[in-house]
């Protein structure tokens, strides 16, 4: 599908930095891309490369120095800082690399943690217990995280970050804590899930087999992004 900006993710000459002692730390200088309904980017790139920081500023959770970011026509920097809650939560779904899941809460409520914020109803309750059944833990909806393995732990956090059905996935090494076997499936379900929501997804991973499994891939180099080899 291509871009549409009602319905895509538009970066435009997005800089970001950090005060030093010194100089100002700059991270990220002049990031541009856009992806439409259903793209997935990978980006790549050594620790402290700004790989954390681009998806924190797509998730509107921290502010660029400079650019911007729009997700379906709106800039979440412009709105006030209830009205930004309300659209991180509605439009974009978050998955950790530690899982982060309520320890104190069974693996549905996990699931259903960001419905609450506007009531959980039956409906949202469907929508968590099929994610739950998809991503194989029909028999699990009732485990606490602390019985679960690490590969469940997370595939209880991608269903909460798809139970709002957003239009922007988020993945901050989403199979870094996991083993060989456990992070392909993971992969392979998060990807799948992805398509079949056309949801628009953003990884960002050590992984060179994680990254080779997503269409469109960068990697970040002296705080630029780098696709096919080029600037």
């Amino acid at each position: 599908m291509g871009f549409s900006a009602e319905e895509g993710l538009l970066v435009e000459n997005l800089s970001k930095e950090y005060p030093t002692p010194a100089e100002p730390l700059r991270v990220l200088d002049s990031v541009s891309f856009a992806l439409g309904r259903g793209e997935a980017l990978a980006v790549t790139g050594p620790s402290g490369s700004g790989k954390s920081s681009l998806l924190y500023i797509l998730g509107g959770l921290e502010p660029p120095t400079r650019g911007r970011v729009e997700l379906a026509g709106e800039d979440p920097q412009q709105l006030g800082a209830a009205e930004l809650a309300r659209f991180r939560n509605r439009r974009i779904g978050f998955v950790f690399q530690d899982h982060c899941l309520l320890p104190q809460l069974t693996a549905l409520e996990n699931v259903l943690t960001p419905t609450l914020a506007e009531g959980a109803d039956a409906a949202a309750e469907q929508r968590a217990r099929a994610l739950l059944e998809r991503v194989g833990l029909g028999g699990r909806m009732e485990h606490s995280p602390a019985e679960l393995s690490g590969g469940e732990r997370q595939r209880v956090a991608i269903a909460r970050a798809l139970v709002q059905r957003p239009l922007l996935l988020l993945a901050d090494e989403p199979t870094g804590n996991l083993d060989r076997r456990t992070s392909n499936v993971v992969a392979e379900l998060l990807l799948e899930l992805q398509q079949e929501s056309q949801a628009i997804l953003v990884i960002v991973t050590h992984s060179s087999e994680l990254a080779a499994r997503v269409p469109r891939r960068a990697e970040l180099v002296d705080g630029r992004l780098e696709f096919n080899g080029e600037r």
